[in-house]
């Protein structure tokens, strides 16, 4: 367990590393220099002059050679700094801190929905296979799978939200002014967020309950007398997670990414709306620091998956 451990970290540090710096060289890539893109964000997207490149060159210390500023980069990041933020003239870390709790917010209530309702459904309809119950869950699911999540976060916004009046259609609430406003105006973003990872969850589950259900210690054990719960609680369910757990990992990544149409539609201040605007605001930095936490996130929920994984079926070897 300890050599799996140290490999599966070893493995993960190296992957960020990667990341990082494909990072940095992606920002040192861009025609014309950083800085001459971001003034001419600024401006218009005209000509600027060559002495305020210079100088916004020296400020952000893009005239040093670009070992040094690799160097310096990496031991920056080391030491937890992003850098500065050019638009809000502040840490990225700051800029970042209360948008990344609200992106937060969102992921878990879309993660609590989708393992509920998306192993719930797999569950009942891999035990019920070829039922109605099973045909009618499996067509959902694929519906749910295929639709893109900015029409879904359209739909519940107008549906729920305007007609209906069940939810906030946009907009949010600070915390501080009450927590219970703050969840109520999290719901819509969170559900939609989580229409995809449930659908794919679903499915798994529901080909993983299959597949157990036809071995033959499930066989045995029914062929002994023992109850059909019974059989599904110590024998059908744990087995069938393993596959469940990996592509919950996965699905992380592709729902971090999603925050950014869907903060969008419902006019969410997460960090998925603060990456888009610093795209569009030419804020390099930001954008840089963005990219690289939602790296180190996605591959450390991987790690946790790959060592959880491991804990559920001792068979997986380093």
């Amino acid at each position: 367990m300890i050599r799996y451990l140290l490999v599966r970290v070893g493995l993960g540090v190296v992957t960020i590393w990667g990341v990082v710096t494909a990072v940095f060289l992606a920002l040192h890539a861009v025609p014309g220099g950083p800085a001459a893109i971001i003034l001419q964000g600024g401006a218009g997207g005209g000509d600027v002059n060559p002495a305020a490149i210079a100088a916004l060159e020296r400020e952000l210390g893009l005239d040093r050679p670009l070992l040094e500023q690799y160097v310096v980069y990496l031991w920056d990041l080391l030491r937890g700094d992003l850098g500065n933020s050019i638009r809000y003239s502040a840490p990225v870390s700051e800029v970042m801190s209360a948008p990344f709790g609200n992106t937060i917010v969102l992921v878990l209530i879309a993660l609590i929905i989708g393992c509920v309702v998306g192993i719930g459904a797999g569950t009942v309809a891999g035990t019920w296979s070829g039922s109605v119950l099973d045909r009618v869950l499996s067509g959902l699911l694929s519906v749910a799978v295929s639709a893109p999540g900015f029409v879904i976060a359209i739909f519940l916004s107008i549906f729920l939200g305007v007609n209906l009046g069940w939810f906030p259609s946009l907009g949010f609430t600070p915390i501080e002014e009450g927590f219970g406003s703050f969840l109520w105006h999290a719901f819509l973003p969170g559900l939609a967020l989580s229409f995809g990872f449930l659908a794919m969850l679903g499915r798994v589950t529901r080909t993983s309950v299959l597949a157990v259900k036809r071995e033959d210690w499930v066989r045995t054990a029914r062929g002994m007398g023992m109850s059909r719960p019974r059989v599904f609680r110590r024998h059908i369910f744990r087995n069938a997670m393993n596959p469940v757990i990996t592509v919950s990992g996965l699905q992380l990544g592709t729902m971090l990414g999603a925050t950014v149409l869907v903060e969008q539609v419902f006019n969410w201040p997460g960090v998925g709306l603060t990456l888009l605007n610093a795209i569009n605001g030419r804020d390099y930095p930001l954008v840089q620091g963005i990219v690289i936490v939602f790296a180190i996130v996605f591959i450390v929920s991987n790690l946790v998956v790959d060592l959880l994984y491991r804990f559920l079926d001792p068979r997986v070897e380093g």
